[in-house]
C-alpha cells in the first residue's frame, strides 16, 4: 500500500502531466487532488543515498535487510566504520542484488553501471543508487553494502525494497470510452511494484486516448490504491452544462442552435464542435464562428459560448465571364443567404450570352438567355433535412438536336436528407414538371443536309418533337471528401434515376445514371482525380434532346459538346494529376493563388446506340484525349476550369487539332 507520502507524490505527477499535455488546459481546469490551503508535496530523489562504509564478510545467515530499522531510514542496518586508504586501489570482486521478488534480476544490473571488475568508487555507486530510486520502483530503503574479500577487494550487495505490487485496476466515470480499451492501456502495469512514473505515463496515454476521439475535457481526475494492490482510477470526461449563442443580431437564436448538434448533458466532443462550426459557416450567414469554454466551478461541468460575427447576407451581383456552352455572358442577380433572419436562402439570376463558344457547324449561331428563381430552406421539419423549390426559363440554340432553338420552362421542389446513422450519405427526391419546345433554327442547311443523306424531313420532325414532361428523381450520394471545393482525398459517388412521364409530345422514359470520383494524395499538395461515369436508358425511347453526350467541359475534353456523339447510354473513365503552380508557395503566402492548381488529363468514353444526328455530322461514338489545364478555386463556388484536350483517337478532319474548353465545378 501506498504510505501518504507516496499518494501524495503520485497526486502531484498526475496533476503536472495532465496540465501539461491535455490541451483543455487552457480551460482553466481544476483538479480535487488537494484539500484547499494545503501544502503540494514535491517528489525528490535523496541526495545522500550512499553506499555503506565497507563491511567485514558476512555469513550467509546474516540477514540483509533489518526488518526493525525505520522505514525511512538511509543508512544500513549493518554498519562498522572501517577505514580504506584511498591511495590503494579496490575492486569489485562479485555484484549481487538481493531484496528483488517482481523485477528481474537481470534489469537491475542494467540500470547500474557498476560491474564486476570496476574499481569500488563511492561516487559511482551512489549514482547507481540515485538511479535506480528514479525508476519509481523501489522505495527510500536502497542500500549498497560493500563486503570486504581477504583478498582486499569487495563484494558489492545491492539491496532493493520494491514498491507493493499492483494486483489489478478498476475504471470508474467513462462512458464515452470502454472500461477494456483503459484497461488494456493499464493492464501490462499488473503484477509490478507501484510506479508513479509509469502510472503517470499511462495516464498520459489514456488522456491521449480521449483526445484522438475528440474528448478534449477528458482527465484522470483522481487515482486511489487499495491495500490489496488494486488502483482506482476515476475518470472525468468533461461534459457539457450550458450552450449559450452571442453575437447574432439578425438571426434567431434557434435557427443558430439547431446547427450545434453539441447539447448539455452530453460529453464535450471537439470534432463534434468543429462540425458545428463548419455548419454555422456553411449558413453563409457568419463571417467568424468561435467558441470559449469555461469550467463551471459550482457543476463541475464546462459552459460553452458560441460568438459569432455575423456577415451582410444580401447581395447584388453582375457579372460577364465566359463559358463553353454560353459563350461570352453578362448577368445579373439578387440573392439573400439569410432570408428574414431563417437562415433560407433565395437567389434570382438573369443571364445572357452569345451562345456556345466555339460551336461547330451543327448549333446554330445564336444567342442565349436564362433566368432561375430558387428557395432553399435548409431546415425543414428536421435537422439534416432541407427543401428547395426551383423555377426557370431557357432559350438557347441546342447542342443536342442540330440546328434548332430549345426552349425549356418548369419548376421543381426537392426534398433532401442526411441519413442519421451514416451522416457522409445524402439522399434526395426532386418531383418537378418542364416543357420543352424544339423550333427550327435554319431550315435551308438542315433540309439539304437532310437530302444529302437520303432522309425524310419526317425524321427531322421527330427529332424537334419536343413536349410537356412529369418527372421525378430520386437520387443518392455517398461523400467522404476532406474539403468540397479543392478536395485531395475522399470519394463521392452519385446514383440517379429520372423517370420522365410525357403529358403531350414524344414517348416517356427512364434513364439511370452513376459517377463515382476519387481523390488520391500524392505529395504534400498534389493529387490524382480518377473518374469513372456511366448511364443508360430503362424504358421508353428517349428523345434526341434528352440523350446522354459526350463531348466539352464536363465529359471529353478536347472536343466541342456533344461533337464525340449522343445516344441512349455511354461509359466514360477519367483521370487527372492536379499540381501547385511549382514554388508558388514560397513566392508568395496569398491563400487564392496557392490554391491554384495546374492540372494533367486523359479523357475516354464511349457512347451506345448514336442518334441520327451522329450520321449527320460523322461523329465517332467514342474517343481518347489528353491535355493540360488550370483550376481557379473559388470558395462557395467550386473550380473553374480551362482545359486545353487533344485527340488521340478519331483526329480526321476538323479533330486534327486541340480544343479548349471552359467550364465551372467537377464532373458529376
Amino acid at each position: 500500500m501506498f504510505n501518504k507520502i507516496n499518494r501524495l507524490i503520485l497526486a502531484f505527477l498526475v496533476v503536472c502531466v495532465i496540465q501539461a499535455q491535455n490541451p483543455a488546459s487552457a480551460f482553466n481546469f481544476k483538479f480535487p487532488f488537494f484539500k484547499k490551503n494545503k501544502a503540494k508535496q514535491e517528489t525528490k530523489i535523496p541526495e545522500n543515498i550512499e553506499p555503506a562504509p565497507i563491511q567485514p564478510d558476512l555469513t550467509e545467515e546474516t540477514p540483509v535487510l533489518d526488518d526493525t530499522a525505520d522505514e525511512n531510514a538511509e543508512t544500513p542496518a549493518v554498519n562498522t566504520e572501517e577505514y580504506i586508504d584511498e591511495d590503494n586501489l579496490v575492486y569489485i570482486k562479485q555484484l549481487e542484488i538481493f531484496g528483488n521478488n517482481m523485477l528481474e534480476t537481470d534489469y537491475i544490473r542494467s540500470l547500474i553501471s557498476s560491474r564486476e571488475g570496476h574499481i569500488y568508487d563511492r561516487a559511482e555507486i551512489t549514482k547507481d543508487l540515485n538511479n535506480l530510486y528514479a525508476t519509481g520502483y523501489f522505495t527510500q530503503n536502497i542500500r549498497a553494502v560493500p563486503i570486504k574479500l581477504d583478498d582486499g577487494n569487495v563484494r558489492l550487495r545491492i539491496v532493493v525494497e520494491e514498491n507493493i505490487p499492483i494486483t489489478g485496476f478498476t475504471v470508474s466515470g467513462n462512458n464515452s470510452v470502454s472500461s477494456g480499451s483503459i484497461l488494456d492501456i493499464l493492464s501490462e502495469l499488473e503484477g509490478k511494484p507501484q510506479n508513479v512514473i509509469t502510472i503517470n505515463s499511462a495516464i498520459e496515454r489514456i488522456q491521449e486516448l480521449y483526445s484522438s476521439r475528440g474528448y478534449i475535457l477528458a482527465r484522470v481526475s483522481e487515482v486511489e490504491d487499495d491495500p490489496d494492490g488494486v488502483i482506482n482510477v476515476e475518470i472525468s470526461e468533461g461534459v457539457i452544462g450550458n450552450i449559450s449563442v452571442v453575437g447574432n443580431h439578425k438571426t434567431k437564436d434557434f435557427i443558430v442552435k439547431r446547427n450545434i448538434l453539441s447539447a448539455p448533458g452530453e460529453v464535450y466532443n471537439e470534432n463534434v464542435m468543429r462540425s458545428d462550426i463548419m455548419r454555422l459557416m456553411g449558413t453563409q450567414a457568419f463571417k467568424d464562428v468561435q467558441r470559449d469554454i469555461v469550467m463551471n466551478e459550482e457543476t463541475g461541468m464546462y459552459d460553452i459560448t458560441i460568438d459569432l460575427e455575423e456577415q451582410r447576407t444580401g447581395k447584388i451581383s453582375l457579372g460577364v465571364g465566359v463559358d463553353s456552352s454560353s459563350g461570352f455572358f453578362g448577368s445579373v442577380g439578387f440573392g439573400e443567404n439569410n432570408f428574414r433572419g431563417l437562415g433560407q436562402k433565395i437567389n434570382l439570376n438573369v443571364m445572357a450570352g452569345t451562345g456556345i463558344l466555339m460551336n461547330d457547324n451543327s448549333v446554330i449561331r445564336r444567342a442565349n438567355w436564362q433566368a432561375e428563381l430558387s428557395f432553399l430552406e435548409p431546415h425543414f421539419k428536421k435537422e439534416n433535412q432541407s427543401l428547395g423549390f426551383r423555377a426557370f426559363m431557357r432559350s438557347f440554340g441546342s447542342y443536342q438536336v442540330p440546328l434548332a432553338v430549345e426552349k425549356r420552362y418548369g419548376g421543381d421542389v426537392t426534398l433532401a436528407r442526411v441519413f442519421e446513422k451514416y451522416p457522409r450519405l445524402t439522399g434526395s427526391i426532386s418531383l418537378g414538371a418542364e416543357e420543352v419546345d424544339l423550333s427550327e433554327g435554319d431550315y435551308g442547311r438542315i433540309s439539304r443536309m437532310f437530302a444529302a443523306h437520303g432522309l425524310s424531313m419526317d425524321q427531322r420532325n421527330k427529332q424537334l418533337e419536343g413536349g410537356f414532361y412529369l418527372r421525378a428523381i430520386p437520387a443518392i450520394v455517398y461523400d467522404t471528401r476532406d474539403n468540397a471545393t479543392n478536395p485531395r482525398h475522399g470519394v463521392v459517388a452519385r446514383l440517379s434515376l429520372e423517370e420522365a412521364l410525357a403529358v403531350t409530345g414524344a414517348d416517356s422514359y427512364g434513364k439511370l445514371e452513376g459517377v463515382v470520383k476519387k481523390y488520391i494524395p500524392a505529395g504534400r499538395k498534389s493529387s490524382f482525380v480518377v473518374t469513372a461515369k456511366a448511364g443508360g436508358t430503362l424504358h421508353g425511347d428517349v428523345p434526341e434532346f434528352a440523350m446522354y453526350n459526350l463531348g466539352g467541359p464536363y465529359s471529353i475534353r478536347g472536343f466541342n459538346i456533344s461533337e464525340v456523339g449522343m445516344g441512349d447510354g455511354y461509359m466514360l473513365g477519367s483521370i487527372e494529376y492536379r499540381t501547385p503552380i511549382p514554388f508558388i508557395d514560397r513566392l508568395t503566402s496569398n491563400a487564392f493563388i496557392n490554391n491554384v492548381r495546374l492540372a494533367a488529363f486523359v479523357d475516354a468514353g464511349k457512347v451506345f446506340n448514336s442518334s441520327l444526328t451522329d450520321d449527320l455530322y460523322d461523329r465517332p461514338g467514342y474517343a481518347i484525349t489528353a491535355g493540360l489545364g488550370v483550376r481557379i478555386f473559388i470558395p462557395g463556388l467550386g473550380p473553374v476550369n480551362l482545359d486545353y484536350g487533344f485527340p488521340l483517337t478519331n483526329t480526321h478532319g476538323s479533330r486534327s487539332n486541340g480544343f479548349f474548353t471552359f467550364g465551372m465545378g467537377d464532373m458529376l
